[in-house]
């Protein structure tokens, strides 16, 4: 029989995922799915005293390691890697018990994480309505003309998490008042002017921000000084 290639030592038993054909040099049975290799022969669990052993597949870091220490014994299983030349762990084979023992607390931090998502949730809808009612408080300073419920939906729109609007960027959170006017500007764009309808038609962006312009200028003139439009009415 073609001999095996010995896996890199290590402490503790070492288990290999054959890529051919193998069988027991002590019991000949077989092939064997996994074995363990002992004077360049390969040897089955049972012979190995690791058949009460059950294979954990690699993947989940924090279970493979409690299974690791919650079993008295324990084995990597490795597996050749032909095109890199090398062998690549595989996963475990830990005691059963120890595996259940390791399930229920990952189940037990899972719970706790769900816990700490939820609180962290919570706190983070908190502080976003606390932000878009500071948002919006600066647009009416800016824009005492704006009505309420507009200075509302233009902070909420803007300040959405995780958006990339521009309440959402490092000036929009410092509530700078570049940043409230831009996004005051972008909402008077789409809501109160036919620029959307413009980019539907066809028009390049650019010309349509061109032909809104006045429109613009014009809503946010009235937004920063009400009385002026009166004036200019009564006149």
């Amino acid at each position: 029989m073609t001999g095996l290639a010995t896996p890199p030592a290590r402490g503790g038993p070492l288990v290999v995922q054959p890529l051919r054909r193998r069988h027991c040099a002590e019991c000949r049975g077989g092939p064997l799915p996994l074995l363990v290799v002992e004077d360049g022969a390969p040897r089955c669990l049972d012979c190995a005293d690791l058949g009460h052993l059950v294979f954990l597949p690699r993947g989940d870091t924090a279970l493979t390691r409690r299974s690791w220490e919650e079993s008295a014994l324990s084995a990597v299983v490795v597996r050749f890697n032909r095109r890199k030349g090398r062998y690549e762990r595989q996963g475990v084979l830990v005691e059963e018990a120890g595996l259940a023992r390791a399930e229920e607390r990952c189940l037990a931090d899972a719970e706790a994480r769900r816990r700490r998502r939820v609180r962290d949730a919570r706190r983070r809808a908190v502080e976003d309505v606390r932000f878009a009612e500071a948002f919006a408080a600066e647009i009416r300073r800016l824009f005492p003309g704006c009505p309420d419920e507009r200075a509302r939906a233009i902070a909420s729109h803007a300040s959405v998490r995780g958006s990339g609007r521009v309440g959402r960027s490092a000036a929009g959170r410092a509530l700078s008042e570049g940043a409230v006017v831009s996004a005051v500007v972008a909402s008077v764009r789409h809501v109160d002017t036919p620029y959307d309808t413009l980019l539907m038609s066809g028009v390049a962006r650019h010309e349509a921000r061109r032909r809104i312009s006045g429109r613009v200028e014009a809503v946010l003139r009235g937004w920063r000084d009400p009385g002026a439009v009166m004036r200019e009415e009564a006149g």
